[in-house]
């Protein structure tokens, strides 16, 4: 029963590891990616659609990103909603394709998107430290049950702290990596 809840702790600890990571990748630096775009969706038929399913993703060059519809009448769709997306670029059809050029990051607009990493880092160390705590609590219970000692409860508490100190030296080095990311000039 320990290592059930150790384990399941552990897992949604990783995942939430991965979706800062991801939280990370939809925020804009100096240089064009693909990943800018997972969280924006267009209207397709009446139904908001991810853009990943509407479109394909090339990054042409650092500045430049070209998005092929798959089907031509998602065009206007897809840019309407990469033009209301806070992502401040404005893009533009050329027959089959939205290009979409981004614009120089300015410095204000750099410690603007730092601060962003910096609140979607600390959502996740508190999503890792509230997954501590639920385990701890299931520990807790288990010793108030008597289903389990008090020693072994304390060994894996041990392990459970060790595991969330991990977990949050991987946010945040994840976050040091971004900050160093968006400053670079």
């Amino acid at each position: 029963m320990i290592a059930d809840t150790i384990q399941e702790a552990d897992s949604r600890m990783s995942s939430t590891v991965a979706h800062t990571k991801e939280e990370f990748a939809a925020i804009r630096t100096g240089r064009a990616h693909p990943g800018m775009f997972a969280k924006i969706t267009a209207d397709y038929y009446g139904t908001q659609t991810p853009l990943q399913q509407l479109a394909s993703i090339q990054v042409a060059d650092a500045r430049m990103v070209l998005i092929t519809p798959f089907d031509t009448n998602a065009t206007n769709g897809i840019e309407k909603a990469i033009r209301d997306s806070d992502l401040g670029v404005n893009p533009a059809t050329d027959g089959n394709q939205i290009r979409v050029s981004l614009p120089e990051l300015t410095e204000e607009r750099r410690k603007e998107y730092t601060k962003l990493a910096k609140t979607k880092a600390e959502e996740g160390r508190v999503a890792i430290r509230n997954s501590r705590r639920q385990a701890k609590d299931a520990l807790d219970k288990l010793v108030k049950d008597k289903e389990v000692g008090e020693d072994e409860v304390t060994r894996a508490e041990k392990d459970l702290d060790a595991r969330t100190k991990k977990y949050t030296d991987q946010i945040d080095e994840l976050l040091k990596n971004k900050e160093a990311e968006l400053l670079e000039v």
